[in-house]
């Protein structure tokens, strides 16, 4: 069903439903499982030219059954390229601090690991000529699932029009069929998984900027 034909109590269930299905699978993942994934996304995406050419990449610290980002942000870093790294606000939105290494990352709440560094503010987002989002699942329209907070719908409405925007995600988690959306829900133009990327044709759904 279209996510247009969905009423709003519906397109909640039906988010919470893939939430759950995709979450029980990641659950199912060793150890050794995600530190491999998180080597071939690391390789993945330093063969994208929108991230191996950035000079600003906004990317995320994978925790638990995340697909794994500690190797990507090291080679990013050892490259010379600036990584900014969320920090999560009480009301769910999102800041941003400078990657130094993992030993400038500390524990917060909700399990994270997030940069210790002076806060860029949530708009800092919209200097990163590549975004690598988490997620949890995407549709082949480039309509991403995450957990249901909203942080990175607004993210994605913060980015600069021309920046790259990607989910990271686990091997079988572009869906068949749509992922079920609302108005406010945003796009991103391709999906890393560890066999490699996959592009999304551009529509003119794609979010608008500010």
């Amino acid at each position: 069903m279209h996510a247009g034909g969905f009423r709003a109590p519906d397109t909640h269930q039906a988010k919470e439903r893939l939430r759950r299905r995709v979450l029980a699978r990641r659950g199912k993942l060793r150890p050794p499982d995600l530190q491999s994934a998180a080597i071939a996304l690391r390789d993945v995406l330093l063969s994208v030219s929108e991230v191996s050419r950035a000079a600003v990449v906004a990317a995320y610290v994978g925790v638990g059954t995340e697909p794994g980002t500690g190797p990507l942000l090291d080679a990013l870093h050892r490259r010379g390229i600036r990584v900014l790294l969320p920090v999560l606000e009480p009301d769910f939105d999102i800041d941003w601090s400078v990657y130094t290494g993992p030993e400038g990352l500390v524990r917060a709440a909700r399990g994270l690991l997030e940069p210790d560094g002076p806060r860029l503010g949530p708009t800092a987002v919209g200097t990163a000529d590549a975004v690598l989002l988490p997620g949890l699942a995407v549709d082949n329209s480039g309509m991403r699932l995450g957990r249901g907070g909203g942080s990175y719908d607004r993210v994605l409405r913060r980015t600069a029009r021309e920046a790259f925007r990607c989910v990271v995600l686990h091997e079988g988690e572009i869906v068949d069929g749509e992922v079920p959306s609302s108005r406010h829900d945003g796009r991103v133009q391709a999906a890393a998984l560890p066999s490699g990327l996959v592009r999304f044709p551009v529509t003119a759904h794609q979010p608008e900027h500010a």
